[in-house]
């Protein structure tokens, strides 16, 4: 047979006999649901098997199985960085465990959301991901009780399988850091009431606070939305001369809001790392490349993907919500010294 031959289809038998191995071996050879044989004979055969411009069917051979070795991904939006790279860790663990992610973008309405999960589901993925924000969300109970092999992941409703940081670990770490560095008078702008990372952040900002005895202001608790514009908005009001004392310190619940908090801090001539110090949550590739480069709470993204992805392909480990730990990463805006090391609980 003539290696690249159009119009012609070349086949496992085909490989197998101009390798001189069983079909089965040339098989095994080309698996690509785990990790490669390194052997010699398995390069052997991937070879003969690319000169042919042999193709596998994955899809029809996993279909035999009743799997298609595909993962669904269900995200809000991917102009979200954090949405972004959570789906890039996602694709890139999947690929890692023989599998394919298949993404699709709901916005933020519960009937969008269900659409594009029947959409994904019509494509017989072995699973779904959810990365949808809402505590009222019903589909994971929908899927629940449907038998769908789902993980929710950045956040929990506390059933369904969740792969997600320790956001009120998060939160404390955050707060700690301010008051490490001798602020008492602390803002929080966190995320909006109906998520759970928005609740756990708050909780574990709370928690630093009664911890050190500082009796924290409500009026400077302020629960927004996760977008620049809220940051803003929450930053305008805790800044602004008219409000009385101001705080000398935020913790904003996400790079986002901080970098809104940033904006408005400009705008009302505070200087950020000097007259207001300043942390973040998630620490997205940006946070360390802004003028004044953003102490940010860093969340281990692959190791989350890795969780979720996990809780999907092995249903029967336990646990099944599982957290990973965050690190706080000083940098100037809250004030640190560049050389301080990163603090971890």
């Amino acid at each position: 047979m003539e290696p690249g031959n159009p119009g012609t289809t070349v086949t496992l038998r085909d490989v197998a006999a101009a390798s001189g191995v069983s079909v089965s071996t040339a098989s095994r050879a080309l698996d690509e649901r785990g990790t490669a044989s390194k052997s010699a004979a398995a390069a052997h055969v991937r070879k003969i098997a690319e000169e042919l411009g042999y193709r596998r069917n994955s899809f029809a051979s996993n279909l035999r199985r009743g799997e298609t070795r595909t993962l669904g991904v269900l995200v809000p939006r991917l102009s979200d960085t954090v949405m972004a790279l959570m789906f890039e860790e996602l694709e890139r663990v999947a690929s890692d465990r023989g599998y394919f992610a298949m993404v699709a973008t709901s916005g933020d309405d519960p009937d969008d959301e269900r659409r594009a999960a029947e959409t994904l589901l019509d494509r017989n993925v072995d699973g779904l991901i959810l990365a949808t924000a809402r505590l009222d969300d019903d589909l994971p109970r929908h899927l629940r009780d449907r038998g769908v092999a789902h993980a929710l992941v950045l956040r929990t409703d506390g059933v369904s399988p969740s792969a997600l940081g320790d956001d009120e670990v998060g939160g404390y770490l955050a707060v700690r850091h301010l008051i490490d560095l001798g602020h008492r008078d602390i803002a929080v702008v966190t995320g909006p009431s109906f998520t759970s990372t928005g609740i756990a952040r708050l909780a574990g900002a709370r928690k630093a606070l009664e911890g050190a005895g500082i009796d924290a202001q409500e009026n400077w608790l302020i629960a927004a939305g996760y977008g620049i514009e809220s940051g803003f908005s929450a930053a305008e009001y805790l800044l602004a001369s008219d409000t009385g004392k101001r705080p000398s310190a935020i913790f904003a619940a996400n790079d986002n809001l901080a970098m809104g908090v940033i904006a408005a801090a400009h705008r009302l001539d505070i200087t950020v790392g000097e007259d207001l110090a300043l942390v973040g949550y998630n620490d997205i590739p940006l946070s360390s490349r802004l003028p004044t480069p953003l102490s940010s709470v860093r969340v281990p993204l692959d190791q989350i993907a890795g969780n979720a992805i996990d809780l999907i392909v092995n249903p029967g480990k336990e646990p099944r919500i599982r957290k990973a730990m965050p690190t706080l990463i000083p940098r100037q805006s809250s004030g640190s010294p560049l050389h301080t090391a990163p603090h971890a609980l």
